[in-house]
């Protein structure tokens, strides 16, 4: 049976009240809660949810439904839903870090995240732009690739979090040469697609429009994806992102690779919010996370969406499935 990390995150937020929400449901791997498990039997409570929360014994029998087995790691400070305590930002990270080495030792076969606050993190002095970025560096990962999946919809960001004045410098042809370049090979090994299509969005409206609307399609992008269909590689590019998405464009696409963020996300999440789901090729082991964030009016409510949570586990046992042996 595989064996799955999961880290709920931010624990003022919604990631424990969504964990201990799937804790009953029947399970094809085996999971393994980095986080306080003080802090998940106090939630449980509150939620009126019936979940035994065990210590992890890697020798052990794997919890049922019902049960969480938690490798434990102490919050800082006292938590209360809904209310952010910069006091607890080490534990978010030691949580990370922890899972982060044990996935390196391949102690574990995937890793599941929840949702951080990436403000109070940053408020209480500690530099952190998001998971991504922190998993690429404690793995010392060559580079990275974010990709949201919600179905058979695959959108992958050459930039990420980054203010939309810097993206046309950002995106340069060495830049977008790499990033393909994740795309394609994580849509082999993480999909097993022998032969992805690949279709790249414009950055600027119509795809520039023969350079009157800006010439970065012309300098950058078109170069670019024709050096990789020499190489018999099926990209198709740059097109404009407002057709991009209808049903008809995307019949035999395996991926969308978009320019920034608020381009290629927006469509995705219209489509598939609740059930949609992050990924990130790059790295030297399979991570997946929710494409929520810590929605700390819903903390301890009972009213948060499990959904994601749910898709994020199965997307990363269907990732599994198909890893090399």
């Amino acid at each position: 049976m595989a064996c799955l990390l999961i880290t709920p995150g931010e624990p003022a937020g919604i990631g424990p009240d969504v964990l201990l929400a799937l804790a009953g449901t029947p399970r094809r791997s085996r999971w393994v809660v980095v986080a306080d498990p003080e802090l998940l039997r106090a939630r449980a409570e509150q939620l009126g949810l019936a979940v035994s929360i065990e210590r992890f014994d890697p020798a052990g029998t794997p919890a049922p439904p019902g049960a969480l087995e938690v490798l434990p790691v102490a919050l800082r400070a006292p938590v209360e839903p809904g209310v952010l305590n910069g006091e607890n930002a080490p534990y978010v990270l030691e949580t990370l870090a922890k899972a982060t080495d044990l996935m390196l030792a391949g102690a574990a076969d995937a890793l599941v995240t929840g949702p951080v606050h990436k403000g109070v993190i940053a408020d209480s002095g500690i530099a952190f732009s998001g998971h991504t970025e922190f998993f690429a560096e404690r793995s010392g990962a060559d580079g990275v690739l974010m990709v949201l999946v919600a179905g058979t919809l695959r959108v992958a960001l050459v930039t990420t979090h980054l203010p939309l004045r810097a993206v046309p410098d950002a995106i340069t042809r060495e830049r977008l040469g790499a990033q393909l370049e994740r795309f394609y090979g994580g849509l082999q090994q993480r999909y097993g697609i022998a032969e992805p299509h690949v279709v790249v969005l414009g950055l600027n409206p119509h795809a520039g429009e023969g350079g009157h609307l800006g010439r970065e399609e012309i300098d950058v992008l078109e170069p670019v994806c024709a050096a990789y269909r020499a190489r018999g590689w099926m990209v198709t590019g740059p097109v404009s992102a407002d057709t991009a998405f209808t049903p008809s464009a995307l019949d035999g696409v395996h991926g969308v690779l978009a320019m920034y963020h608020d381009q290629g996300l927006p469509v995705l999440k219209a489509q598939g919010f609740g059930e949609a789901i992050n990924t990130t090729f790059g790295l030297p082991f399979i991570r997946t996370s929710v494409d929520h964030g810590t929605a700390l009016t819903l903390a301890g409510t009972g009213q948060a969406d499990a959904g994601s949570l749910a898709a994020a586990i199965a997307e990363a046992e269907r990732m599994l499935a198909v890893r090399p042996s």
